[in-house]
């Protein structure tokens, strides 16, 4: 299983599909695939004015606000306002989405996935967590000191706004993710959470 560690404040924007914001890819799979053509993707987005998301035809999308004061989304049939923060909310990349702001800039959190190809929840946890023998995810620190543990390797620490991603079929990993211990007046870790298992969504 490959690692793959990254720092928010070191990687690089770019245009959204459309032009209308910014974003940041912290992984993208198969490597080099394009907005057409990927299986799986994970961004951080920037919006500052309001306006159309992307379509994206055969995606399944999951949004959650970071920061900021949120947006208000609607798309025929529905809409939904993307606050507080830390709480996802799915909908399809086949959608017209329009994004109206609530406030200042907001970040957001957005996590595609080929639909049918790969499916698994965005998730915000507090408590320790390891990849097992899933053969993809990702995973961002939003708040407090964390520590990755894996045999045959030296301990990692990552703070907010650092984390890493998988890949790699069969055997999994043993290595773990800890919160570490925080003052009494510390907030309470949390960490965003994302394993991936081929195939189609089981049906609930």
């Amino acid at each position: 299983m490959a690692m793959h560690f990254f720092d928010l404040a070191t990687t690089p924007s770019m245009p959204w599909k459309n032009g209308g914001g910014s974003t940041q890819e912290l992984a993208c799979w198969p490597p080099g695939a394009d907005m057409n053509s990927f299986e799986w993707r994970v961004s951080l987005a920037t919006v500052d004015r309001p306006g159309p998301f992307s379509v994206f035809p055969a995606i399944d999308r999951q949004i959650m606000l970071l920061s900021g004061d949120g947006l208000h989304l609607r798309s025929p049939g529905w809409e939904h306002r993307l606050k507080p923060r830390w709480q996802p909310f799915a909908f399809s990349g086949d959608d017209a989405v329009d994004g109206a702001m609530l406030g200042s800039t907001s970040k957001d959190f957005n996590l595609m996935l080929r639909r049918g190809q790969w499916h698994g929840p965005l998730q915000v946890v507090s408590d320790a967590q390891s990849p097992g023998d899933t053969p993809a995810g990702l995973c961002l620190v939003l708040q407090g000191d964390w520590l990755w543990v894996a045999p045959g390797a030296g301990p990692r620490a990552l703070a907010a706004g650092q984390g890493f991603w998988w890949t790699g079929e069969g055997g999994g990993t043993p290595g773990q993710l800890e919160p570490l211990p925080a003052g009494a007046d510390a907030d309470a870790p949390a960490l965003v959470w994302i394993a991936l298992r081929r195939g189609a969504a089981p049906k609930i």
